[in-house]
């Protein structure tokens, strides 16, 4: 499933051709994907002009001229195609587009999403924060509200091991499996550490190492991943960055290698395959 960074890609790639545009046609291809679609969805967007988009944990907003804002969530295969131009002339519709967005510049967006766990809705934009799929989700990792004293009061008590806490949405939004596993190796703490004992002086290593790794992320299109690619068709490339995901074996890069070096390890929590370094990560 795409995690922040991917999602923060695609809402960037959105925002450049869509933010100030109206929306000339919209088309709706199929009443439902994961959940039910509302009626007259595609009528409510057809003629609107996008105001702006954002991103919320693991979901983008498209705001609308007429109060109304479009909630997207890619699922686990959905992706946003983009053609301009020429090409856009030529363009046969693609197999599993379920949402096409044709713009006052000709610009062509279509949502594609072979296995249909990702969804559409549409809500007040007043009420975003308050809707379903929003109003528990935690902290956003890259402002300002989430530092070391937000961490440790929300691990507080918990007797989960830290990176189940992390996948947590309430816990902090937008987290998923590749960048927590990044981000502990960063931080030094091992996945297998429970959640109440990173408060405090670990939780000061966290938040940066949090950080970092998804600003590394963002700045590399995300990390594709079986069908992840950027609204450009282009692949993320923070892939080739990874420091323990799917490193199994290999040693890390603090490791001095030989018998002294136990290798990344892999193990499964909570059906989720971890990948950490035994040697560094306490």
């Amino acid at each position: 499933m795409p995690e922040l960074p991917e999602v923060e890609t695609v809402m960037r790639g959105l925002a450049a051709r869509l933010e100030g545009r109206v929306i000339r046609k919209a088309e709706l291809r199929r009443p439902d994907l994961r959940w039910a679609v509302p009626a007259g969805f595609a009528a409510r967007l057809t003629g609107a002009r996008v105001e702006n988009l954002r991103r919320r944990g693991k979901y983008i907003l498209m705001r609308l001229s007429g109060g109304d804002s479009v909630i997207l969530h890619l699922g686990m295969s959905g992706r946003m195609n983009i053609l301009a131009g020429a090409p856009l002339l030529a363009a046969l519709p693609v197999l599993h587009e379920h949402l096409v967005l044709t713009t006052d510049q000709d610009v062509r967006i279509a949502f594609v999403d072979p296995r249909r766990f990702g969804s559409l809705d549409l809500v007040p934009t007043a009420a975003e924060n308050t809707h379903r799929l929003l109003a528990d989700l935690g902290p956003e990792p890259l402002e300002p509200g989430f530092d070391a004293a937000a961490l440790s009061a929300a691990l507080d008590g918990r007797r989960t091991p830290i990176k189940s806490a992390l996948l947590d949405q309430g816990v902090v939004a937008g987290l998923g499996n590749i960048y927590v596993c990044e981000a502990l190796f960063r931080a030094r703490i091992s996945p297998l550490r429970l959640a109440a004992s990173v408060a405090g002086a670990r939780a000061q290593r966290l938040v940066p190492a949090i950080r970092a790794t998804l600003t590394e992320a963002i700045a590399a299109g995300g990390s594709s991943l079986r069908d992840y690619v950027q609204p450009s068709g282009e692949l993320g490339y923070f892939q080739h960055a990874w420091k323990v995901y799917g490193r199994t074996g290999q040693p890390c890069e603090h490791c001095p290698g030989g018998a002294a070096c136990p290798g990344i390890k892999r193990i499964v929590q909570s059906a989720r395959s971890t990948f950490y370094c035994t040697r560094m990560q306490r």
